[in-house]
């Protein structure tokens, strides 16, 4: 039998889902009335509803004694279970937002489609809620602040936000003299895409080592200490985020550094490979029998194992020691290697920015062209251009080339795939721009058929480039939708397609593992910012980090390649560019 307070928590979430659903404000108020008339009842609830007495309670009805008295004795209630199914249960999540009441995340779901935090964040950072009726810069802006202290109780974060925690951690500990060497560690060194803690590592002389494990205790961002001793000291941030520290000698460090970055996976392949040449390895030294083997730092560690340096994002025992002991060294695409962005939205469409501000603002960066890409026609809520101000925009771009000659601005769009895999422009304006990125917007929920022949049928109009953020995922809120990997990267390999690799930490799309496969098979990949902001062309250096952990060098990704190359590689019909790769 539910008791009393499960009977208003069950009216509570009644109302709010009727709200949600655009119901009758009456029945509405009903069921709120009714939760504050049981909360003042003075007579013993469980005797009321059994002896049927519940609707002579003034502001209990009828139809609510009826429902309240099903609760009670656990009976089926196919409303409820029909809202239930109707009502996406993000948008509860939503509700925990302070400000954030039921009336503006029905808006937002039904203009906006938002269904869940992450999504909501999403739409933040693209700034689509800032022309929204009754909500505004400033709610977007407290919405996003709001977000951030729930992410605090929930124990996964993104990249970003604990890297970000993370430096501070370092350049707080890295003031104090004592310490030798200090290196983050774990699952962040590895540029992991969600994580759950901070791992650092440090040196000192053995005489240090217990001021220095107090001191963590004490830094202004750390609230709890969790455990600590001579070795390890384990906190709590503000930030909501774990942190562990291990101090070792400088001797140790080494090994200690490679043991606490690698996966579990990794290190128990390394393990296996030194145990084949008669050694053993583990988080204090490398060691023959009894005796250790100095090492001076990690690339003299894999050298004694007989391997090439394995970069610390690629220790997830992905076949990165198998290629390591082939002796050749990959050298993987870094930031400085990127010249330009290929994926940008600007004040024409749901930008924060102008097409100027951003042209300056790569120039600013060191960059050589800026690929502006606003959305197509179909995506109003985001203001996406009719052909009109397609024509438009395509005069200030004109303007600008002439404005700017040293610095090239390429004329894309980022078109819809619509359901049936056709395109949300006809070819003849489609054939007017530079580059044109295919992305999925809508109707996520198809089948893993449906959606890959949707792709497919896109990937090979003669038109698009590129594919963008492939599987449409956001990362901690939505997963992607279902994909046949094979027959997207043999059709984009087939068309001389490339495939973006999204650096906009919710998305971080094209996930690592397909990076290889990609390779593999002579696809270009364009590591692209997403960019609807000045601030927004930053994020590049982590869509970098996954190209890295997937393997990539610097000849696999499109926008390393000069400005003139990129153009005359953009000018060429697919088929040409299929020969290229």
């Amino acid at each position: 039998m539910a008791t009393k307070a499960d009977v208003i928590a069950h009216l509570e979430e009644l109302a709010l889902l009727l709200e949600l659903d655009g119901a009758n404000v009456f029945r509405i108020r009903a069921y709120q009335n009714a939760m504050r008339t049981l909360e003042g009842l003075t007579e013993d609830f469980a005797t009321l509803v059994e002896g049927g007495q519940l609707e002579q309670v003034k502001g209990i009805g009828k139809g609510l004694s009826q429902l309240i008295q099903g609760f009670f004795k656990g009976e089926p209630d196919p409303e409820y279970d029909a809202l239930k199914a109707r009502i996406p249960a993000g948008l509860f999540d939503i509700l925990q937002l302070p400000g954030i009441g039921p009336k503006k995340v029905k808006a937002m779901y039904e203009d906006l489609g938002i269904a869940s935090l992450g999504e909501l964040e999403y739409a933040c950072h693209e700034n689509r809620l800032v022309t929204m009726k009754g909500f505004g810069a400033k709610t977007q802006t407290n919405i996003l602040k709001g977000i951030e202290q729930l992410k605090s109780r929930q124990g996964k974060f993104l990249y970003p936000f604990a890297r970000e925690k993370a430096e501070a951690v370092l350049a707080a500990l890295r003031s104090d003299p004592r310490l030798i060497r200090l290196e983050l560690a774990g699952s962040l060194r590895r540029h992991k895409e969600i994580v759950k803690d901070i791992d650092i590592v440090g040196s000192c002389a053995e005489a240090d080592r217990e001021g220095l494990m107090a001191s963590i205790a004490t830094l202004p961002m750390v609230t709890e200490v969790i455990g600590q001793g001579l070795t390890k000291t384990s906190v709590r941030l503000a930030s909501g985020l774990s942190l562990d520290v291990r101090l070792v000698s400088d001797a140790e460090f080494p090994h200690a550094l490679l043991h606490f970055t690698g996966s579990k996976e990794h290190n128990t392949a390394l393990r296996g490979r030194a145990k084949e040449l008669g050694l053993k390895i583990n988080e204090y030294g490398l060691f023959q029998g009894e005796e250790a083997i100095l090492c001076a730092d990690e690339e003299a560690i894999f050298a004694r194992l007989g391997l090439v340096y394995i970069p610390p994002e690629r220790r997830e025992n992905m076949g990165e020691i198998e290629a390591a002991a082939s002796g050749s060294a990959t050298v993987l695409v870094q930031n400085r290697d990127i010249q330009g962005a290929l994926h940008a939205h600007t004040t024409w469409s749901d930008g924060a920015d102008t097409l100027e501000a951003m042209v300056q603002a790569c120039q600013a960066r060191g960059y050589h062209y800026l690929g502006v890409s606003e959305h197509s026609q179909s995506a109003v809520y985001a203001h996406g251009l009719e052909v009109e101000r397609v024509r438009a925009q395509q005069l200030e771009i004109a303007a600008l080339r002439e404005k700017y000659p040293d610095f090239y601005l390429f004329s894309g769009i980022e078109v819809d795939i619509l359901p049936d895999g056709s395109l949300d422009y006809d070819d003849e304006l489609l054939a007017s721009f530079d580059f044109v990125i295919a992305s999925v917007h809508s109707r996520f929920k198809m089948s893993e058929e449906e959606m890959t022949d949707r792709l497919v049928k896109a990937i090979h109009h003669p038109a698009v480039t590129m594919l963008g953020h492939l599987t449409g995922r956001l990362l901690l809120a939505r997963e992607g939708y279902p994909l046949n990997m094979a027959r997207i990267l043999d059709a984009c390999a087939e068309t001389g397609t490339a495939i973006e690799l999204n650096a906009h930490p919710s998305r971080l799309d094209l996930d690592c593992r397909y990076c290889g496969p990609a390779r593999d098979r002579g696809i270009k990949i364009a590591v692209n910012p997403d960019a609807h902001s000045v601030d927004g062309l930053d994020v590049m250096r982590y869509g970098v980090g996954i190209a890295r952990k997937g393997g990539l060098t610097p000849a696999d990704v499109l926008n390393t390649w000069s400005a003139p190359e990129l153009a005359q590689w953009l000018a060429q019909p697919k088929t040409a560019r299929r020969l290229a790769n």
